[in-house]
């Protein structure tokens, strides 16, 4: 502004790079591609299905020809790598959860199945037992319903095995289990699995924003009224989460996990700035259902809100994003 005593305009207008389209591109600090994302798919048995996942508007789960079929859309719009959760079929879970490492398992069919039509694309599996429990917990259960810790990891361990055999570039053990980083890392290494990579849910939080997931998977009705808070995350803390991180990261993993996303931003940041690991985070079915619902409402333009949000995640610092916006983003980064 003019300032009439001293005759002098400000030097500084932070406005005038704002001004036309080319500078503010110029001078942007972070921009997000397909590179940057990740696709999570859920896949059922049988052929030529596709069922919706009413809690989650235009999300299917998909048996694994429709599966193949996805995966090559992905390699055409240059994501680079799909992350793999399986619908198990009620009468195959168990307290033990076993059906996890069984090598004809639809996970395993699965990876097999994309890796013989789409080799270059990346696929992570998901490392934990709740799809396959009949209690809906992440772990095997004592006579208390505890979820015991070392047992476990001994399941969680022929779990990612049996992926690393079937194909499955990145294991991504979700559990929250005490050593189970080092245990698979270990197991990995002496099956000369040297190249499989772990992504681990390292901050992995008790949030409320996993709902609509549990109805995909079918284990909602599984938990019931039971909950998870012994072995994920409390929300409320922070310093924990890079303990968390630290630990995992001097057990073997390549790449950690930050989940949820959009209300943990914070933790992105910290987890980024502490390590410079390899970062992701993910962007939750509670998060996407609420975008949508609002977009549907005509309170939120969903394009630019979904995108928005995406750039959130890369300017808090995370290299990568898992989320069912992925393939409306890279379609609209296409056309950019």
């Amino acid at each position: 502004m003019f300032n009439s005593q001293t005759g002098e305009f400000p030097r500084t207008r932070m406005r005038r790079m704002r001004y036309s389209d080319f500078s503010r591109r110029l001078m942007r600090e972070n921009g997000l591609s397909a590179d940057n994302l990740i696709y999570p798919m859920f896949v059922i048995e049988g052929q030529s299905r596709r069922q919706a996942v009413d809690s989650m508007p235009g999300v299917e789960r998909v048996s694994i020809d429709e599966l193949v079929r996805e995966a090559e859309s992905l390699m055409e719009l240059g994501i680079p790598a799909l992350a793999l959760f399986p619908v198990t079929d009620p009468q195959a879970k168990s307290n033990d959860g076993k059906e996890a490492w069984n090598p004809e398992g639809l996970a395993q069919r699965a990876v097999r199945a994309v890796k013989k039509t789409v080799p270059e694309l990346g696929i992570i599996t998901d490392v934990a037992l709740d799809p396959y429990t009949s209690h809906g917990q992440d772990g095997i259960t004592d006579a208390a319903g505890y979820v015991v810790n070392d047992i476990t990891v001994e399941a969680l361990v022929k779990q990612a095995l049996s992926h690393a055999e079937a194909g499955a570039d990145v294991v991504a053990p979700s559990d929250m289990m005490d050593g189970r980083i080092g245990a698979i890392r270990e197991a990995l290494e002496l099956a000369g699995h040297i190249n499989t990579r772990i992504l681990a849910y390292s901050a992995k939080y008790a949030s409320n924003y996993y709902g609509p997931f549990r109805d995909a998977v079918g284990s909602a009705a599984n938990l019931g009224k039971g909950n998870k808070h012994n072995y994920q995350m409390d929300p409320a803390n922070s310093d924990e989460a890079l303990r968390e991180v630290a630990l995992d990261l001097q057990e073997g993993a390549d790449m950690i996990m930050v989940k949820p996303g959009l209300p943990y931003l914070d933790i992105v940041r910290r987890v980024k700035d502490t390590f410079g690991a390899p970062t992701f985070v993910y962007q939750v079915s509670g998060e996407y259902a609420m975008l949508k619902a609002a977009a549907e409402r005509g309170w939120l333009d969903h394009d630019a809100t979904m995108m928005e949000v995406l750039g959130a995640f890369k300017r808090a610092g995370a290299d990568g994003v898992l989320t069912y916006f992925a393939l409306a983003a890279a379609r609209l980064l296409q056309r950019a």
